[in-house]
């Protein structure tokens, strides 16, 4: 189970790390200070835009679920 959780940890960590670059700037933060604020905004979120929220989100909770787990281990352990 202590392999189980390190290895979800750092392939779920990896895969976060990832998802969130690939979001699409809304502007206001810091991508706005190196011009990125400039765009033009299309017309709503696509579908890839909300597919991709709902992964990051899912893969966020598996995270934090792997965390606990790693946490409650080295406390009962």
């Amino acid at each position: 189970m202590d392999l189980f959780l390190d290895v979800l940890l750092v392939v779920t960590s990896l895969l976060l790390v990832l998802l969130v670059l690939l979001h699409r700037a809304k502007g206001g933060g810091l991508s706005s200070l190196f011009g990125g604020g400039v765009q033009s905004s299309l017309s709503g979120s696509t579908v890839v835009e909300k597919n991709l929220d709902r992964i990051t989100i899912f893969t966020a909770v598996v995270w934090l679920i792997a965390i606990l787990g790693v946490g409650f281990e080295i406390k009962y352990s």
